[in-house]
């Protein structure tokens, strides 16, 4: 299997995520995406799976979908920020 794929949500608009996963799924090397975001990006993560899903690839699905919190250390401190993994495959 190639390396795992991995895009990391911030800032870009979302289509750009979109294209980036949807170009690299034409790829046949590529089987497997994971879409990583923190924080207030998870949403976004979350349409961009959405978006890819229904209107470009049908043909994947989601592997599996990982919720978890990670503790980053801030200039207050220690402070908890949500992330999502999100899966696809082919």
């Amino acid at each position: 299997m190639a390396e795992e794929n991995i895009i990391f949500v911030g800032k870009k608009p979302t289509m750009n995520y979109v294209l980036a996963i949807v170009t690299q799924f034409n790829n046949d090397e590529v089987n497997r995406i994971v879409i990583k975001a923190r924080g207030k990006a998870i949403s976004k993560a979350v349409d961009i799976a959405e978006i890819t899903k229904h209107k470009f690839v049908q043909a994947i699905e989601y592997e599996g979908i990982k919720l978890d919190t990670e503790v980053l250390e801030g200039e207050k401190g220690p402070s908890n920020v949500s992330s999502i993994e999100i899966v696809l495959k082919k």
